[in-house]
């Protein structure tokens, strides 16, 4: 199940929300097929200004910065560096969609694996 935790400074936020969840879900769709779409999970974080460091000073327009949290499995597969270059694309793509231009170059992107037997839902462990 891809969980994507997005961080993004409260007033940048504002009034985007229902816009950047569909476009995420749209980027994870593209990547995985459409069967994903119903299981993908968006978390959006506001931060709020001042509240976010760059260089020891706070940030003055930083990018978003996303998590991405998929089964460590997905990084054994041999269309592994396909996949993973096509994820980074498609969710810096979605909050560039949303955020104008000038948040490209600094939208950071990381994959987070989690491995079998390590995460559950409901109270149970799932094994996959």
């Amino acid at each position: 199940m891809p969980h994507l935790d997005v961080h993004v400074l409260e007033n940048d936020l504002a009034g985007r929300e229902t816009e950047l969840i569909k476009k995420l879900t749209d980027a994870v769709a593209t990547v995985y097929g459409d069967w994903a779409r119903s299981i993908a999970v968006v978390r959006l974080i506001g931060i709020p200004p001042n509240r976010w460091g760059i260089g020891g000073e706070p940030a003055q327009a930083p990018a978003p910065g996303v998590t991405f949290g998929i089964k460590e499995v997905a990084f054994g597969r041999p269309d592994a560096d396909d996949l993973v270059a096509r994820l980074v694309s498609g969710v810096t793509d979605a909050l560039v969609d949303v955020f104008g231009e000038r948040v490209r170059s600094g939208v950071t992107v990381e994959l987070v694996g989690t491995p079998a037997g390590r995460s559950g839902v409901g109270g149970v462990v799932d094994p996959r």
